[in-house]
Parts: structure tokens; sequence; C-alpha cells
């Protein structure tokens, strides 16, 4: 395969430099880079003659010169842009003739999947997601053994994820809920959707508690029940974990087994990227499970604390 030539909107944040990065490693080039915020010296590490840009409209202008002046086309346009700017980037990129390969979430709300497929049908491009936990050796591992296990097994599976945050997390557009899509969105969608890709179709969603910081609640797969909580608040994270001076803590088990989860993510995204650029990425239908949800999980009434719940909550008296 030749040369492809990406663009990537948003390569002032947090998740950008995987992205460059994976670029980088599959030998492709960067034409142009946005951002509204300038400290993007990282990008010399990377493609130092690629041009940047603040303002999407110069940034628009210079991709079109490229492929009137210059016959270079885009490719790929890599969106690691707050979640709520997903759908109209990646119309953006469609609109191009490329393709986008979006970071997770892909959109907030299920019918932004539809409404992206209609015009995904009528483009050149393909839409891919970036689904890293499904390349990872631990989840592949779970879904063989469950693949591979009895027919009528229901496994039960707990989820533990906090990562704490200061008080910059609220005051930045993550903690806009009509921005980031809340706290089960913003760090809980791709346990999610990794879920739905082990387990199967979702059977029952039960929310026990919605707040700015933390969320918890119960879920029902075709072969699991997960009782999940997801928190930034560091008062959640187990004192054990505290003496040792840490600030985040993850633990997940299957039938009170622990899955060994703490290494192999440094390479996922050059991974995600040789799957997209050999035809084999996750798309539009492979995101829709997560993000419905995480939409169901948005919109629901707070169920009381019967039956099964996370012991968590019970813990901490939340």
């Amino acid at each position: 395969m030749n040369n492809q030539n990406f663009a990537i909107i948003g390569v002032g944040g947090y998740i950008a430099p995987r992205h460059l990065k994976a670029i980088k490693d599959t030998n492709n080039n960067l034409i142009a880079a946005l951002d509204k915020f300038d400290s993007v010296g990282i990008i010399d590490s990377y493609f130092p003659d690629a041009h940047f840009f603040v303002e999407f409209e110069r940034f628009d202008r210079h991709i079109e010169k490229l492929k009137r002046r210059k016959n270079v086309a885009l490719d790929y346009v890599s969106i690691c842009t707050p979640n709520y700017l997903h759908d109209s980037h990646i119309r953006m990129a469609l609109r191009r003739g490329a393709s986008a390969i979006c970071e997770k979430p892909l959109v907030l709300n299920p019918w932004n999947i539809d409404n992206l497929i209609e015009i995904e049908q009528e483009s050149a491009g393909k839409v891919n997601t970036i689904l890293q936990l499904r390349l990872h050796p631990s989840i592949i591992a779970l879904k063989e053994k469950v693949e591979k296990g009895p027919k009528d097994k229901i496994y039960d599976f707990d989820l533990t994820y906090l990562t704490s945050r200061g008080n910059w997390y609220h005051n930045s557009w993550k903690g806009d809920v009509s921005k980031s899509g809340g706290i089960a969105t913003n760090i809980g969608v791709h346990f999610y959707d990794m879920l739905s890709w082990v387990f199967g179709e979702v059977k029952e969603n039960k929310v026990h508690l919605l707040t700015n910081d933390s969320a918890s609640g119960y879920l029902e797969f075709e072969k699991a029940r997960v009782r999940w909580f997801l928190s930034i608040d560091y008062d959640n994270i187990p004192d054990e974990i505290k003496k040792q001076g840490k600030r985040t803590y993850r633990s997940i088990t299957i039938d009170n087994e622990e899955i060994e989860f703490s290494t192999g993510f440094t390479e996922l995204h050059t991974r995600s990227y040789e799957g997209i650029l050999n035809g084999k990425g996750y798309g539009l239908i492979d995101a829709k499970p997560s993000i419905e949800i995480v939409h169901d999980i948005r919109n629901a009434e707070i169920t009381p604390l019967k039956g099964d719940y996370h012991p968590f909550l019970k813990n901490k008296n939340i």
C-alpha cells in the first residue's frame, strides 16, 4: 500500500500523541493538523513538516488547495476532539472524500450513528473507531474462554475503574454532560464495548448511582451479569491503594478471578491503525451497542439498591 495522507483534528489533546505515533509507525504522512490551542510542539517528534492551524477554515482551505494545486488527496482524518464534536468532524472527513478514524466514544447518541450510516453510504470514505480493548491480549483470551465454555453458562463479572481527576476536570468540557456525555460515557464507553463484544446482547441495564464524578449499575448480557463502578473521585480509591501513593485503581474479575489487565496498552492504537489500513477496522455498526448502553445510562432513572449491585456502593455508604 502506498503511503496514505492524514490530517488530525484535536492534535493538542491528551490522546493525540497515540494517533501521531500510530500514523508514524504505519509509515504514513501527516499533511495538516488542527487545534484551537497552540501548545502542540509534540508534532515535532513525529511530523515536523506538517502544517498546523488554529482555525478550522484555514485548515479546510489548506486541504482543498493541496488537492487542487498539488493533486495531494486526503485519505484519512484522525479525530481526537471533544466527544460532542466527533459527529461533525466525521461528516467533514466524509465530505472531503476521506475516511475517518475517531476516538471513543464515536458519537454521543445512537441516532447519530444511524445518520452517519446514511452519509457513509453516499461517500467514498469509511468511518472507523478506536475500540482498542478488543485488541488487548487479556480480552481476546477472555472472549475465547467464553466462546469455548458451556453454551448456557452465565458469568459473574465485576468491573471497578477508579481514575482520579483534579478540580480542572469539572471546569473542562469533560465535566459538561452535554459535551462529554458524562462520567459513564467519558471513561466507561470502551469497557461497555468490551463487555458487549465478549458477552453478547444487553438484556438489562440498571443504574444505581449517577453523579458528576461517579456512576454505578448492573448490566445483564446474554452471557454475563455485570456489576460496574466508575469514578474520578479520589475519595473512592481503596485505602491500601492510597497508601501506595497511587491515584488509580482498576479491577476486573470474572467468577471472582482477577483478569490481568495492568499492561499491554502501549501499542493498541498502532495495532488499531494497522487493522484500519488493512480494511479490518471497527466501524459504525461495531460501535453502536456501547453507544446505546451509555445513552441509556445517561437517561436512566436511578434504581434502589436491591438485588445485585456493586459492593463499593455498600462499602462507601453512597
